[in-house]
């Protein structure tokens, strides 16, 4: 299990337990500046009370279970306009609009795409770039985010 799996399943549960839903997180491990970054959402969106809400939570358990040797900064916010997408459920919220995709590995020389979400199956993510299909699943995925769209 990665260390990035072992901190979702820590940390999801008290996010829940805050009233909040668990969108994703991310963990940087830069030293002394490392940051883990949580991101929540409610069907009512989020303010600085909620996330100051769930930072003490999750805190709480951090502080208990230490599964981060060394100093970090925790973040909380909401996804945004450009949430990031971490899962295949997520990308399926989506269908119709545009994401930013920078994959792990290269693909065609290129790990950068913006892409429509066509459809989802599975964990199978089907993006239409530059007029082209293209099939990848988050595992591929170093980081997605939509591209906000402004009427």
């Amino acid at each position: 299990m990665s260390r990035q799996t072992e901190l979702e399943e820590l940390l999801k549960p008290a996010v829940e337990a805050a009233g909040f839903e668990f969108w994703g997180m991310e963990y940087h491990s830069q030293g002394r500046h490392s940051v883990l970054r949580i991101f929540i959402d409610s069907e009512d969106g989020i303010d600085v009370e909620d996330c100051a809400k769930v930072s003490h939570q999750v805190s709480g358990v951090l502080d208990v279970e230490d599964p981060i040797s060394g100093e970090f900064n925790l973040e909380v916010s909401s996804p945004g306009l450009d949430r990031p997408l971490f899962t295949s459920e997520q990308f399926a919220q989506y269908i119709g609009q545009q994401v930013n995709v920078r994959l792990r590995v290269s693909v065609d020389n290129r790990r950068k795409f913006k892409g429509v979400i066509e459809n989802v199956e599975g964990e199978r993510i089907h993006l239409q770039v530059e007029g082209t299909g293209m099939v990848i699943g988050p595992d591929q995925i170093e980081k997605a985010n939509l591209v906000p769209e402004f009427d």
